[in-house]
């Protein structure tokens, strides 16, 4: 009895913790699902038309030298390719004293040779869409780290509710059939049955998606401690990359990449000395060509010097576990089918905590001997 009074104490706690946040994720979370399909419809890919083509598409040094001539006081800090082909975006250093009207990116078009656009970071809520407001409010609240790693310590309590939960399931189900809804009973019977039923149903689904948001809560710390572990292997902490243009061109590290890995597609360059870049490396983020392997992340880090490939060895396995956490917490592995299936779990997970509340709410003293609520 002791027992069971601990399991239903650490479940009613953690749930009414947690659960107002979950809320707020799981309806943010809900048109995130979509962000690709919703992105496209409102900010249709550039249409150019195959005449204004170049001959010859511009390689990535010249796409650099673009930019450059473009942003002379900015630096260039990473290359991202986007899906359209020969489509770039270019992350660009924030010039001296400038304001909050300064778009960090620049879309360059290599097939046309121009410089299509300037661009906000997808998480810039205040000069973004609406889109980017929601994705902000999933990630951080709209306070930055500290928010991301309050949300983390949400995550965590929301499994403890879902470990705490099934441990008081099984025993509540040894007097009624599994998916048993009580009728003609008090309605509080009727949604503690539709909450069980619904909570193990997704039981599997929530500790997925519970599990890999708290992964992604901790990405800033996950890269960094892999470059620290790298650089230290490699006795690459001591070669700081001055300040100015890299010796080695982009285009050459890139090559040399593709070289380590011939399998490898690449995905995005940081360039040395920025956030995901090592301190004297170009780091070339290649992922695989298999629906699998597409969304998991191999850095290859090149010389920023002579262009030569570093031997940094696979990824560790909490770097694996990072990169393969992003898209499977949204659905972005199998499809519109998939992400339909995970927006239905999404709401069966809205019902389960706003019941859990409803249930807490509506409690009553029990008579002795009663068993079942909490």
């Amino acid at each position: 009895m002791r027992h069971s009074k601990t399991w239903i104490a650490v479940h009613r706690w953690t749930s009414l913790i947690c659960t107002a946040f979950l809320l707020m994720l799981c309806v943010t979370g809900l048109p995130l699902i979509f962000h690709d399909e919703i992105d496209a419809l409102s900010d249709p890919p550039d249409t150019a038309t195959a005449a204004a083509a170049l001959a010859h598409p511009l390689d990535l040094d010249q796409v650099t030298a673009l930019v450059r001539r473009q942003y002379p006081g900015r630096r260039i800090q990473f290359v991202v390719w986007l899906e359209q082909p020969q489509l770039y975006r270019v992350g660009l250093s924030r010039p001296r004293g400038a304001h909050g009207d300064v778009k960090p990116f620049a879309i360059v078009d290599a097939a046309r040779g121009v410089i299509v656009r300037e661009a906000w970071s997808e998480k810039d809520w205040r000069h973004g869409n609406f889109m980017s407001l929601l994705l902000a409010l999933h990630t951080d609240m709209l306070m930055g780290p500290a928010g991301k790693l309050f949300l983390g310590a949400m995550g965590m309590l929301f499994l403890a509710s879902l470990v705490s939960g099934t441990v008081l399931y099984g025993p509540f189900m040894r007097k009624l059939r599994f998916g048993t809804i009580r009728k003609g009973r008090a309605p509080r019977l009727k949604w503690l049955d539709l909450h069980n039923l619904l909570g193990v149903a997704a039981l599997a689904w929530m500790l997925v998606v519970g599990a890999t948001g708290v992964m992604n809560t901790l990405d800033a710390q996950v890269f960094g401690a892999w470059q620290k572990s790298i650089y230290s292997r490699l006795d690459l902490a001591q070669r700081p990359h001055h300040a100015g243009s890299p010796g080695a061109s982009l285009q050459a590290a890139v090559d040399e990449a593709r070289r380590a890995m011939p399998d490898g597609v690449v995905s995005f360059v940081a360039y040395p000395g920025s956030m995901f870049g090592g301190p004297a490396h170009y780091a070339v983020y290649m992922r695989g060509s298999s629906p699998l392997t597409s969304r998991l992340l191999h850095p290859v880090l090149v010389d920023a010097t002579d262009g030569s490939a570093a031997d940094a060895g696979p990824p560790p396995w909490y770097l694996w576990a990072l990169e393969a956490s992003r898209p499977l917490h949204f659905g972005d592995y199998g499809g519109l089918v998939f992400k339909f299936l995970w927006a239905l779990l999404d709401v069966f997970l809205i019902v389960v905590l706003a019941s859990g509340l409803y249930l807490w709410w509506q409690r009553r003293p029990q008579r002795p001997g009663r068993t079942g609520t909490y």
